[in-house]
């Protein structure tokens, strides 16, 4: 199915590269990746995203760190970061500093288990130059994945035993189960493959649907437990990049989008967007470190 109603659109702004929104203490949150900015999106159409802080380096995705309104923890730069107020930053590990190829960090979810991951990719897309890294309750922050091109998520089912991970350039959506006791990821299986455009940023449902949006081709796509096409949002933006599902209900679909790369933007690329759709999700998962203290 192919959803017709027009989305609504959020701020008056246009980001460069849109991304890594959540849903946490009742309003949407995203970065701009290569700018270095995580924002607070527009209630409306007539409003500017507020700015929440500013990185002096790439910044992909936070999580909310439990019990510590003002506290996330963030992907970013070469590593995985705490963010307090004002902006302060203190880096938990920088494991892609020194690598082979310049490399950033780009998405990052908190499990239900409070895990924090966080994936890595070349900034000129090497083949394989990615990893996927898994910061502990306890601080310590592991490689759990290689060999991954571009990596986006993961997202997790509701009891944080399956996580699925897009590798975009490849167009392909891995699920791997997870144990929950230690965080590691079992063997693999593909979950779906995207022959037109990239799958991105992804989500869960209540339903444990999967949602994704899909780079190249203004949609997102929704995929039932069995890895079947369920639903398909068209979209005024060319370059959908993160999503979530929030709102007072759950059942808003918030989708940010990009305008780097593009020869000609139009009107709405760079533009957040909002969908009602019927089937709710749960707020972004926090951090919660093993010692309530261990915040910025």
């Amino acid at each position: 199915m192919t959803a017709t109603v027009p989305p609504a659109v959020l701020g008056t702004d246009r980001l460069e590269l849109g991304e890594g929104i959540r849903w946490t203490d009742g309003r949407a949150v995203l970065t701009d990746i290569l700018s270095g900015r995580l924002l607070a999106a527009a209630d409306g159409p007539a409003e500017s995203h507020r700015l929440i802080a500013h990185l002096p380096c790439p910044l992909g995705a936070v999580a909310p760190v439990e019990g510590r309104p003002g506290h996330w923890v963030a992907a970013a730069g070469t590593g995985i970061c705490r963010i307090g107020p004002a902006g302060r930053t203190e880096w938990i590990a920088r494991p892609e500093d020194g690598a082979a190829v310049p490399t950033r960090m780009n998405d990052g979810v908190a499990d239900p288990h409070g895990r924090f991951w966080a994936g890595s990719m070349a900034y000129d897309t090497t083949e394989d130059a990615g990893s996927l890294y898994r910061l502990d309750r306890d601080g310590r922050v592991t490689r759990v994945l290689t060999g991954i091109t571009i990596p986006n998520g993961p997202a997790f089912t509701a009891d944080g035993t399956v996580m699925y991970l897009a590798d975009s350039a490849r167009g392909v959506i891995r699920r791997y189960p997870i144990d929950p006791a230690s965080g590691d990821p079992g063997a693999p299986e593909t979950f779906a493959t995207v022959t037109d455009g990239s799958p991105d940023g992804m989500t869960t449902d209540s339903e444990g649907g999967l949602w994704t949006a899909v780079w190249g081709t203004g949609r997102v796509h929704r995929y039932l437990p069995d890895g079947s096409l369920d639903r398909i949002v068209e979209l005024p933006a060319g370059q959908p990049a993160g999503l979530c599902l929030g709102g007072a209900d759950g059942r808003t679909l918030l989708v940010t989008s990009a305008h780097i790369g593009l020869a000609a933007p139009g009107p709405l690329d760079g533009a957040v967007f909002a969908v009602r759709v019927d089937v709710p999700g749960a707020p972004a998962a926090p951090y919660r470190p093993a010692d309530p203290a261990d915040t910025p």
